[in-house]
C-alpha cells in the first residue's frame, strides 16, 4: 500500500493528519520537537541531551527548550544520570506513548484513505 504511494499522496496524508490533530486540539509540536519525540520513542534508549544534540546537529539549549515544551505537555520527563551527573537522561511517558499512539492511528487510517 505505501510503497504504491505518490508525492501527492503523501503530502495529502500528512495534511490530513495535522489537520486531525490541529481540530482534536492535540499538542501543536513544531517539527523538531516532533522529531525529538519520535527519536525518544522509536529509537532504543538511553536517551541523553547529548545525544539527542548531535543526531539533530544542534546545540544543548535547541534541545533543551524542546524537552522544557514537551515535560510542560508531560510527553517526556527528564532524570539527571546517576552514574554521570553531568547528563540528563530523557525518558518515556504513558502520556506521550498515547499521543504518539493515537497520531499512529490516525495515519494508518488516512493511508488507507489516500491510496484508495
Amino acid at each position: 500500500m505505501l510503497d504504491e504511494l505518490r508525492p501527492a499522496q503523501a503530502l495529502k496524508l500528512w495534511q490530513t493528519t495535522s489537520l486531525i490533530q490541529v481540530k482534536d486540539n492535540a499538542p501543536d509540536l513544531t517539527l523538531r520537537q516532533m522529531t525529538i519525540l519520535l527519536s525518544i520513542y522509536l529509537e532504543p534508549p538511553p536517551h541523553t541531551v547529548r545525544g539527542l544534540a548531535a543526531k539533530l546537529n544542534v546545540t544543548k539549549p535547541v534541545i533543551t527548550r524542546a524537552l522544557d515544551t514537551m515535560g510542560r505537555l508531560k510527553l517526556v520527563d527528564r532524570k539527571r544520570d546517576e552514574s554521570d551527573r553531568r547528563n540528563v537522561i530523557i525518558q518515556r511517558t504513558v502520556e506521550g506513548a498515547l499521543y504518539l499512539e493515537k497520531m499512529a492511528d490516525i495515519i494508518v487510517e488516512q493511508a488507507k484513505a489516500v491510496t484508495k
